[in-house]
C-alpha cells in the first residue's frame, strides 16, 4: 500500500446553519488538525471532531494559520464539506485483472479516469468495491479498530487458484483466510463476484457462492450478500485477455444456475443471500424478479433491484401526475438501450399528460463496441451519434449517472466518459441539454411547475 503524506483538507463548502458557518469557515480553508492530530481521511476527521471540545488548526485561503477553539454536543457535526474523503492520496490497487474497466479505456482523456481505487476507506465510506490484496498489518488493525463495517469486497472465486488467475496477483488466493478475519472480530462485507465465462463460472461459480454462504452465520454473519454480475467489456481492451462477452445463451445459464442455488439458500438461510444484478436478465432477455424477491436490496449499488426499485417510486410519484402541463412542451431521454423495454410502460404514462410528449431514446455504445449498454456507460459521442439527426424537441434529459461533475454544475464542467462536455454536446446538437438527478427530478423537469409531489416512502435510488 502506498499513500501521501496528510495534506490539509480543503473546505469545498459550508452547511448553512452548522457550527462552521458561525465561526466563518469558509470555502478555500484548510483544516490542518484537530486536538492535534491531523486526520488522514473523512473517518479520522469524524472520529476527532465527536468530542465536545476541538482545537482546530485552520489555514485560511490566504495561508494564514489559525487556532480555533469550539466547544459543542457530543456527536454534533461541525458542517465542513472537503474536496476529497482522503487526506493522504488514494489506496491503489496493485491487481492486473483483465477485466477492470480503467484498463478498457482509450489513452489520452482525463488523469482522474485511470485512478485504480483499492481503498478500504472509499469502501466503508461510500460502498465501492476492494479485494482486500493491498492491505498491511497496521491497516487491518486500523479497520478491527474503528470498526470499519460493512466492507463491500470483489471475492469473483474463492478458490485459491481460479482467484489468481483473475486478479494476477498470488495475494489474491488468501480469500478465504480473509474472510475468516472477518468473522473472527465480527465485522462484515457484502461480496461481489464478476463472472467471465470460461473462468469463475459453472462450478467455480457454485463453488464460491457456497462457500461464501458458509459465512453467513451467527448473529453478526461475516457476509451478509452477495451479488453476482456480468462481466463488461470494451473494444479498447489488452490484447489476449482471455475474456468472452456474455451471451444471451450464458446469462440464461447463469440464472437458471443461480436461481436454483438461491433456493438452496432460502430453505437452509432464510435468505435468497446471492442475487443476480439486473443485466444478467436484460441480456438474457428474461423477466425480472418480482419486488419481494430482493428483500432489502443489499446490493442495490451493484444493479441488483435497481430496475425494479426505479419502476416502484415512479409508480408512486405517477400518483401526483398533472392532467395536462401549462406549456406544452416536447423532451428527449436519453438512456442506455439494457433498459429500453423495462422503461417503455414509463413513458406510456407520462405521455398521458396533455401537452407532454416524452421520446425515449434507448442507444447502444458505439464508443465502448458494445450492443447492449447500461445507462451510466454512455459517452457524449455516444449521443451525439444518435441524437444528431433527430427533431429534439424542447430539451434533451441525461441520467446525471452518466456525468462527471466538476466543482460546478456548469455545463462546460461536467463530462462524460470520454471527457466531453456537457457543452460541447449542446453546442453539436444545438439544443438544450440537461442531466437530471433521480426521478422526481426527471418528471419535474418534463413537468414544470404542474408537478409537485408528496414526500415519497422509504425509496431508495
Amino acid at each position: 500500500m502506498k499513500t501521501t503524506a496528510i495534506s490539509p483538507a480543503k473546505v469545498t463548502s459550508v452547511v448553512s446553519g452548522s457550527i462552521a458557518e458561525e465561526i466563518g469557515f469558509e470555502a478555500g480553508d484548510r483544516l490542518v488538525s484537530v486536538n492535534g492530530q491531523r486526520p488522514r481521511d473523512l473517518i479520522d476527521y469524524r472520529f476527532l471532531c465527536a468530542d465536545e471540545v476541538l482545537d482546530l488548526e485552520v489555514l485560511d485561503a490566504k495561508g494564514v494559520s489559525h487556532q480555533i477553539e469550539i466547544e459543542k454536543d457530543f456527536d454534533e457535526e461541525l458542517g465542513l464539506e472537503f474536496e476529497t474523503a482522503l487526506f493522504d492520496g488514494l489506496i491503489q490497487c496493485v491487481n492486473r485483472c483483465p477485466f477492470c474497466f480503467i484498463d478498457q479505456q482509450p489513452p489520452g482523456k482525463r488523469e482522474t479516469l485511470y485512478l485504480k481505487d483499492d481503498d478500504y476507506r472509499l469502501s466503508f465510506l461510500y460502498g465501492s468495491y476492494l479485494t482486500l490484496t493491498n492491505i498491511p498489518p497496521a491497516e487491518w488493525d486500523r479497520i478491527a479498530q474503528l470498526r470499519l463495517s460493512p466492507l463491500y469486497v470483489s471475492v469473483h472465486a474463492t478458490e485459491p487458484d481460479v482467484r489468481s488467475r483473475l486478479l494476477k496477483n498470488d495475494r489474491a488466493a488468501q480469500i478465504l483466510d480473509h474472510l475468516r478475519w472477518f468473522q473472527s472480530h465480527r465485522l462484515q462485507i457484502h461480496a461481489q463476484v464478476v463472472v467471465c465465462p470460461g473462468i469463475n463460472d459453472g462450478p467455480h461459480l457454485e463453488r464460491t457462492l457456497r462457500d461464501l454462504a458458509t459465512f453467513y452465520t451467527g448473529e453478526v454473519p461475516a457476509v451478509i450478500s452477495a451479488a453476482v454480475v456480468p462481466v463488461g467489456l470494451t473494444r479498447f481492451r489488452p490484447d489476449q485477455d482471455e475474456l468472452v462477452p456474455v451471451t444471451t445463451a450464458k446469462a440464461q445459464e447463469v440464472i437458471d444456475q443461480v436461481t436454483a442455488i438461491q433456493a438452496d439458500f432460502q430453505a437452509e438461510l432464510g435468505t435468497t443471500f446471492a442475487w443476480l444484478a439486473d443485466e444478467w436478465f436484460l441480456i438474457g432477455r428474461r423477466s425480472l424478479p418480482p419486488e419481494g424477491h430482493y428483500e432489502s436490496y443489499p446490493q442495490i449499488g451493484n444493479g441488483v433491484g435497481s430496475i425494479r426499485l426505479f419502476l416502484k417510486e415512479f409508480e408512486q410519484l405517477a400518483q401526483d401526475l398533472p392532467e395536462k402541463v401549462a406549456t406544452p412542451r416536447t423532451v428527449t431521454w436519453v438512456v442506455g438501450n439494457a433498459v429500453e423495454h423495462a422503461f417503455a410502460p414509463l413513458v406510456s404514462r407520462l405521455n398521458q399528460v396533455e401537452g407532454l410528449t416524452v421520446n425515449m431514446v434507448a442507444i447502444n455504445s458505439d464508443y465502448w463496441g458494445q450492443e447492449i449498454t447500461v445507462t451510466g456507460l454512455l459517452t457524449g459521442q455516444d449521443v451525439a451519434q444518435h441524437l444528431r439527426d433527430r427533431e429534439l424537441g424542447d430539451k434533451v434529459l441525461l441520467p446525471a449517472v452518466m456525468l462527471k461533475q466538476g466543482d460546478s454544475r456548469r455545463p462546460e464542467d461536467t463530462h462524460f466518459l470520454d471527457d466531453m462536455s456537457l457543452l460541447d454536446l449542446e453546442n453539436e446538437l444545438n439544443c438544450s441539454v440537461s442531466s437530471v438527478t433521480g426521478l422526481s427530478e426527471f418528471i419535474g423537469t418534463c413537468c414544470g411547475s404542474t408537478f409537485s409531489p408528496r414526500p415519497l416512502s422509504t425509496v431508495r435510488l
